[in-house]
């Protein structure tokens, strides 16, 4: 900011890959416009994708009350670190249920990163596209689990054909975090960088 003098107070980023359901968590805002305030909760759920804008967001569910005004603000750990940005609420009634969405803080300072670097956003591409397990696909491939994104096409030459993977195989982890859709595959590899290697 031109003219400032000395150094801002800020945030300190927290791992969001850390998080455990059950952690407390303290939602900072300016609901309904009646000045900050801070909220307190729990994460209720980690990676939550059915309400998903993008092909690689995901979002943490949180109980700390987020009303109209919070949208934006923090979404903090014990220790005063970021966890998550607030960014939308599960409602009926246009308030708070305690149904409230962060974007993760791994995925922010992914932002972050590439805008400090003046670098244009850009995601991995592994030339593959994906689609997520349904029960009918689960029954059909043998799984377990109705969870993972199956391989649907492959780009001949591509990352994912180069690594090895085949039509009809199903991801169900990456980087040792289980998978379980097309948009927690695509979230794991955006966070991951451009350039990186996943497991």
């Amino acid at each position: 900011i031109e003219g400032s003098t000395g150094n801002f107070p800020f945030l300190e980023f927290a791992d969001s890959d850390a998080l455990e359901v059950g952690d407390i968590v303290l939602a900072i805002g300016n609901p309904f416009g009646v000045g900050q305030t801070v909220t307190s909760g729990i994460i209720s759920a980690l990676t939550r994708t059915e309400m998903a804008q993008s092909e690689s967001q995901v979002f943490i569910q949180t109980d700390a009350a987020i009303n109209p005004g919070n949208s934006g603000g923090a979404l903090v750990d014990m220790s005063g670190k970021l966890v998550g940005i607030n960014t939308m609420i599960f409602s009926q009634s246009g308030g708070s249920v305690g149904i409230g969405f962060a974007i993760p803080s791994n995925l922010v300072r992914f932002f972050v990163d590439n805008a400090i670097a003046g670098r244009k956003i850009e995601r991995p591409w592994i030339g593959a596209q994906l689609e997520t397990v349904t029960r009918e696909m689960a029954q059909n491939l043998g799984l377990e689990r109705v969870s993972g994104a199956v391989v649907v096409r492959l780009t001949e030459g591509g990352p994912a054909h180069k690594a090895g993977l085949a039509l009809g195989d199903v991801i169900v982890a990456v980087d040792g975090f289980d998978v379980s859709d097309s948009h927690s595959v695509n979230y794991r590899m955006t966070t991951r960088g451009i350039g990186n290697t996943s497991k």
